[in-house]
Formats: C-alpha cells, structure tokens, sequence
C-alpha cells in the first residue's frame, strides 16, 4: 500500500491504485428489509407446512374410509352368511322329510300316506318359518289395505258394509318381522269397480 501525504495535512490517504482492505474496518452492510417481506416469507411457509398436514390427514382419513368400508362390507356379508346357515340348519328336518318322499317306492307307497307325508312336511316348514319370524299374510275378510294386498280383481258387493273388504285370497303374502316380502294377491269387493 502506498501512501501520499496530502499537502496542508500530516494524514496519510491510502492509495486507490493498490487498494488492500484496511485492518479493523469492515464492508459496509447492505440493508435488507425483512419486516413486511420477511413476515409474508414466514406466513407462506406456515401455510404451506398447514396445507401438507391438512393433505396427509386427508389422505389418512380416506384410507381410514377405504378400510372402514371393506371391513363393513365383508361384516355384512359375514352376518347375511351366518343368517342362512342358521336358516338352513333350521330347516334341516324338513329337508329330510322332503328326500324320504321323493325316494319312498311308489309301488308299496299309497296316495293317502303320500298326501299325509306332504302335510306333515308342510306343517313343520310353517312351523319353522314362523318361528324364524315369517308371517303369512291371508286377509280374507279383512278390509283392503294397498300397503300389504295387491288387487287383482273386483266384484261388487253383495252387502254394501262389504265394500272395499278382501272377498278372497289368490296367492297368500308374507311379512318378516313387519316388513312385507310380498304382498297378498286378493279379490277385492267394490262398489265403484275398482280397489
């Protein structure tokens, strides 16, 4: 480093031409604004830390979701399963009844024991049947109701406190445990010719 003296001063300048860093001194620092700029910064990363925890919550919860549904559906299955089985091994006797006629030798068996075979069969699955909750649905007599009979046909009445009553009972319906499974098919007495 080269030094001048400046004419009137006994101070040395430091010379441009060959310029070292002065010991002790330091660049002079550039002012950043960080307040307004730095907040916003600081805002968009706690944002977008927010925004990717709200994602892997989703992304858990719908798999949560996914899981829940299979495991419901193979539970419900399961359940419809074991319900038929129950069904079935109730019925069980009767399915024997049922192979025992088919196989009795019709040349040593009469109409009459055929025909006793059948209603002792049919009394035992009914039995079953209601047992397990089915109803059947016969509403001869009863006044027409469109929820649990379906008219097939109408007559008029002979009496007019008849009218809008079941005449008679073409196909039987059936209830489980309150809900219709189908409806009685029945003959309807109306004075106005339709149900």
């Amino acid at each position: 480093m080269k030094s001048e003296k400046t004419p009137g001063t006994d101070k040395d300048v430091a010379s441009t031409a060959d310029e070292e860093p002065i010991i002790g001194e330091q660049a002079p620092e550039v002012e950043t604004d960080t307040g307004e700029l730095g907040d916003v910064a600081v805002t968009v990363q706690q944002l977008g830390r927010a925004l990717q925890e709200s994602e892997d919550r989703h992304l858990r919860l719908a798999a949560e979701y996914d899981n829940y549904r299979r495991r419901t559906i193979k539970e419900k299955t399961e359940a419809t399963d074991r319900g038929i089985a129950w069904l079935l091994t109730r019925l069980m006797d009767e399915i024997d009844d049922v192979d025992r006629l088919a196989t009795s030798d019709p040349e040593s068996t009469t109409y009459e024991a055929y025909r006793n075979g059948f209603e002792l069969f049919q009394r035992k699955l009914h039995k079953e049947l209601e047992a397990s909750g089915l109803e059947r649905i016969e509403p001869e007599g009863d006044v027409f109701d469109p929820a649990i009979h379906e008219a097939v046909a109408v007559v008029p009445p002979e009496d007019p406190e008849q009218d809008h009553t079941v005449k008679a009972t073409f196909q039987v319906g059936y209830r489980y445990k309150g809900m219709v499974l189908r409806p009685a098919r029945v003959q309807v007495y109306s004075e106005q010719g339709t149900a």
